[in-house]
């Protein structure tokens, strides 16, 4: 009984953690991980602005390449860094002792991100990033105060700073609180546009958590065709044991 309660608080901590994140909005995004295009854009994303400080240690070129529907030829020119090939592991080009001194922490691993703290809250926080000068970075985000990282997407989506507005609180005072963004520095992006790259990425990070969801489905068909075909041998089987009892 205590393996079982255990077993399925394990499985809540994901959602527990996310819902303790401060209570910040998320916008719901609907992901596809059959989107071929979707996971190729996604993976392009993810190597040229995100694998230079943070990693998919558990992800090989070789497989993400299979699954893409992508050769090798084009992984290797268009996405793996430096002198690694399609075997290596999806590993971060950055130093680790560079990494900390520079952020003041190793940046994170991303292979179970988008299943530890849900697709909604990594779209939101690729959406989330403004303009805030007390920050080292000159950004902080919505989903995730004080964050340690620059704004990694910038030249895409632009910046932003928060608009304030004037309320009166239940005590009686006024205090200022946020109401919306605007833009200081369009990106070469549209928003709508990043919206769809920032939905691309969360896709493809989806797909890195758990690469045999693109075969699960396939996987299924055939195993209940098998048990269709074994259940009618079983048949048969039965009823040539129990034919002499009456």
């Amino acid at each position: 009984m205590k393996k079982t309660i255990a077993t399925f608080l394990l499985a809540l901590l994901p959602g527990l953690a996310t819902a303790a994140g401060g209570g910040a909005h998320l916008e719901e995004v609907s992901v596809n991980i059959h989107d071929e295009a979707a996971l190729q854009r996604g993976a392009k994303l993810f190597s040229n602005f995100c694998l230079s400080c943070h990693s998919v240690e558990f992800q090989r070129w070789r497989r993400t390449a299979e699954d893409l529907g992508l050769s090798q030829d084009q992984v290797e020119k268009n996405l793996i860094p430096g002198d690694d090939t399609v075997n290596d592991m999806m590993d971060n080009v950055m130093p680790a002792e560079q990494a900390a001194n520079w952020f003041g922490t190793t940046p994170p691993d991303l292979s179970v991100v988008a299943r530890s703290r849900s697709e909604d809250w990594l779209y939101s926080y690729l959406k989330g990033f403004y303009l805030d000068d007390s920050r080292p970075f000159g950004v902080n985000n919505t989903v995730f105060s004080n964050v340690g990282m620059p704004h990694a997407l910038w030249e895409l989506e632009g910046l932003k700073k928060p608009v304030y507005k004037t309320v009166t609180g239940e005590d009686g005072e006024e205090h200022k609180v946020r109401d919306g963004f605007e833009y200081v520095t369009e990106g070469s992006m549209t928003h709508s546009e990043y919206d769809r790259a920032a939905r691309d990425i969360v896709t493809f990070l989806s797909y890195v958590g758990e690469p045999a969801r693109l075969e699960r489905p396939t996987l299924g068909v055939w195993v209940i065709g098998f048990l269709a075909v074994l259940l009618v041998f079983a048949y048969f089987m039965k009823r040539e044991f129990w034919k002499d009892i009456h």
